[in-house]
């Protein structure tokens, strides 16, 4: 062990008290030259739903395989339990994984599948049917005991693939996208189950998504990533209220980001006017990234308001309408219960505390214009322009 490797391993020791179950520190992995995971660091803690998310090709699942021991760092270090498991196969880790294609074992039935784990272990057959009972009364498959998994509909295969990941009780379980082939209804009905099953054993959940909904409806902690870092870890009530910068409140939710200026502290000029806040720590004159959700802006009379927009589309979402409006040549989302005309001019009311003022960063103006709803649809929309109907493999 190298003396970089020593001192990583003793700043983590110094961690222990905290339930750090799993540490990464300054993490680094490379595939053909180009650097996937870029010196992160990461504490998971025991009893734990944590969410790692973020686009395709952002980190997520590298970082995954590499705690479960399915990848190998190129640098850092990764401590579980207070013990380096660098040179620790996957199979001695005591991590279980449930995988999206649920990879259950297609000529055993469905009491087999669960038990395989614990017949590896060669536990006594009472106490194998004993657990294995347990568990498929947890995932509500009491029954299906001598089911063939082909027979099954897909959230009945995925909750198989839960209890026998579950049955040998590791310490952790590590979820890769695993609801992804399921439909809309299915999908958010194992998301509450999901973390049911977390808060009942206890054990540390890993998931890996990049579904905004599902990280902030069922984790205690999230991680955003984007480009092979880790952008910002918080609660899904920080990470959606308090993000920190524009790459986490564009992917988390909606947002209108726009550029501002910090006059002193609880104070931020944009859109060509100044309003109260309730950011401070800020340079006076410093440039800076402002935050509004579009479910935070009221509509009211133009004699009352601070801002005015004029429409550009409006779109029926069933409980409220989707507006856009063009504010001081930038295009913003207003979500309101008030449908209002295209080619209307609007007031826009925005309370201090919905204003959410961020430092600047790489991600600074590549988001927040929703010019897409209406210049770039209409361009789209040309009959000048050609359709692509299929691609093929070699395109």
């Amino acid at each position: 062990m190298s003396g970089g490797t020593k001192a990583l391993v003793r700043q983590m020791y110094d961690k222990s008290g905290e339930n750090v179950i799993i540490s990464l520190r300054q993490v680094s992995k490379a595939f053909d030259g180009e650097t996937v995971l870029d010196h992160i660091d990461l504490d998971i803690h025991g009893n734990e739903f944590v969410t790692i998310l973020g686009p395709s090709g952002c980190g997520k699942t590298t970082t995954l395989r590499i705690i479960g021991g399915f990848e190998t760092p190129d640098e850092g270090v990764v401590m579980f339990e207070n013990r380096n498991i660098a040179e620790v196969p996957p199979y001695k880790r005591n991590i279980n994984t449930v995988f999206q294609r649920y990879a259950l074992f297609p000529h055993l039935n469905v009491y087999e599948n669960v038990a395989f784990g614990l017949r590896l272990k060669k536990l006594p057959e009472d106490e194998i049917r004993k657990s294995v009972k347990e568990m498929l009364r947890m995932v509500n498959l009491t029954g299906f005991e001598r089911r063939s998994p082909a027979t099954l509909s897909g959230g009945q295969q995925q909750r198989v693939a839960i209890a026998r990941a579950l049955v040998n009780k590791p310490k952790v379980l590590r979820l890769d996208e695993p609801l992804g082939a399921l439909d809309l209804k299915l999908r958010k009905d194992m998301q509450r189950e999901l973390k049911s099953m977390q808060r009942l054993t206890g054990i540390t959940f890993i998931y890996v998504t990049h579904d905004q909904e599902e990280a902030l409806s069922m984790s205690d902690k999230v991680i955003v990533m984007a480009n092979g870092k880790i952008q910002q870890i918080g609660t899904p009530v920080e990470i959606y209220n308090e993000p920190k910068n524009s790459f986490v409140a564009d992917f988390i939710g909606e947002s209108n980001i726009v550029d501002g200026i910090m006059q002193k502290d609880f104070l931020v000029s944009f859109a060509g006017q100044t309003f109260e806040c309730t950011d401070k720590g800020f340079a006076k004159g410093e440039p800076v990234d402002v935050v509004i959700r579009p479910e935070d802006i009221d509509l009211v009379p133009v004699s009352e308001s601070m801002l005015t927009g004029k429409v550009t589309q409006t779109t029926f979402k069933g409980d409220y309408y989707e507006i856009i409006a063009d504010v001081d040549n930038f295009k913003w989302m207003i979500e309101s219960t008030d449908c209002v005309e295209v080619g209307a001019t609007i007031g826009l009311s925005i309370d201090p505390y919905e204003i959410h003022v961020m430092k600047k960063s790489e991600y600074s103006d590549m988001f927040g214009d929703y010019s897409t709803f209406s210049d770039e649809m209409d361009t789209l929309s040309s009959p000048d322009i050609p359709v692509v109907t299929e691609v093929t493999e070699d395109e």
